[in-house]
């Protein structure tokens, strides 16, 4: 960025900071809390500016985003009883890790955090009067979907477009999971001591299903085959 570009946020950030801090000062209003949101969401800014710049600069959605989500999980806490303010900052993170993927589908590792600050959100945002065993539901259906999304995501590989199957084995486990914990909130299963073994059970068939096809994919891959 250039040093003239980098002045002129500079300044209007003083500019804004210093006048809330005089609002503040004059009892016009209560401005005092809002100026670190403030101060985040112009960080959160200038990444977001770099990141504009070039394709080169996916990074800088990763802490833009964080700081935006900072300034948003602050003013909601203004705003607000807080509670729920937590779940603006996995939101925030989740459009991060979104836009570090779109804008180079290479990145296709960001496509896991982004699901799972997604789920994060889902859940902080949750009721708290809702039955104990919602949450590991929740957490374990939103982990599963996001490798069943990632098990869709076009990659390259040798020059071919494919998409990868592996994504789709911690997929059934973890839907799985979720499941058994879903029916446990809603009373449908009568006891959780056969969690674990089921649990095992199919995750034992799903590597070995995996396992069969990887290599029958080898054997028709092979030479002379």
């Amino acid at each position: 960025m250039k040093p003239a570009n980098i002045s002129i946020i500079a300044g209007v950030i003083l500019m804004a900071v210093g006048g809330l801090l005089l609002l503040d000062l004059l009892n016009v209003v209560e401005t005092a809390g809002l100026v670190p949101a403030l101060i985040f969401a112009a960080v959160g800014a200038v990444f977001l500016s770099v990141f504009s710049r070039s394709r080169e600069n996916w990074w800088a959605a990763i802490p833009g985003s964080v700081f935006l989500g900072l300034a948003a999980v602050i003013t909601a806490a203004q705003l607000t009883d807080g509670r729920t303010g937590a779940a603006f900052l996995f939101l925030f993170m989740a459009a991060g890790f979104a836009a570090v993927y779109l804008r180079e589908p290479a990145n296709w590792w960001a496509v896991i955090p982004c699901g799972v600050m997604l789920t994060l959100a889902v859940i902080v945002a949750l009721p708290q009067d809702l039955p104990g065993m919602t949450v590991p539901a929740v957490l374990f259906l939103g982990l599963a979907a996001t490798f069943g999304v990632l098990s869709l995501v076009p990659v390259r590989d040798a020059g071919h477009t494919v998409r990868m199957k592996w994504p789709l084995i911690p997929a059934a486990v973890l839907a799985v999971m979720g499941v058994i914990f879903a029916l446990q909130a809603t009373v449908l299963l009568i006891s959780g001591d056969f969690a674990v073994p089921a649990v095992m059970i199919l995750a034992g068939i799903a590597l070995l299903v995996y396992a069969y096809y990887a290599r029958h994919d080898r054997q028709h891959k092979a030479p002379g085959a």
